[in-house]
């Protein structure tokens, strides 16, 4: 299977809200739109520096982590950030990796907006209504 790229949304929650209650205008909402690379194989959604910079997400927690080579790193976790995409969002946090890397939108982001992969078409699709278990 190919890589699978998605179109999201990242959204500065705390800007969000001083919107909301009329403290900022709408437009200072720090917010990127990015591609992210949809990877079923990275539990958590990670972000750069420079879009951690940008949004001016603050720092939560730093955590050792496990990269896709084996290597472990401690990483720090920013948020709360809100994500978008396909109609679907979640707030979350995020793990910050070095430099400009590539955006990663995570399993557990994936499962709880109820999107997947797609095998076939090599993309990202909504889970149908009627796939859901009814008991």
């Amino acid at each position: 299977m190919g890589l699978v790229h998605a179109e999201v949304e990242l959204i500065n929650v705390d800007d969000f809200a001083d919107a909301k209650r009329h403290i900022i205008d709408e437009d200072e909402v720090r917010k990127i739109t990015v591609s992210a690379l949809v990877d079923s194989g990275s539990f958590h959604t990670a972000i750069n520096e420079n879009i951690q910079e940008y949004l001016q997400l603050p720092v939560v927690n730093r955590e050792r982590k496990e990269l896709a080579d084996g290597t472990i790193v401690e990483l720090d976790i920013v948020g709360p950030l809100h994500i978008k995409c396909m109609g679907r969002q979640i707030t979350t946090s995020a793990v910050i990796l070095p430099g400009n890397s590539e955006v990663l939108l995570g399993v557990l982001c994936m499962e709880y907006m109820e999107l997947l992969i797609d095998p076939y078409r090599q993309e990202l699709i909504t889970r149908r209504p009627e796939w859901i278990l009814r008991i």
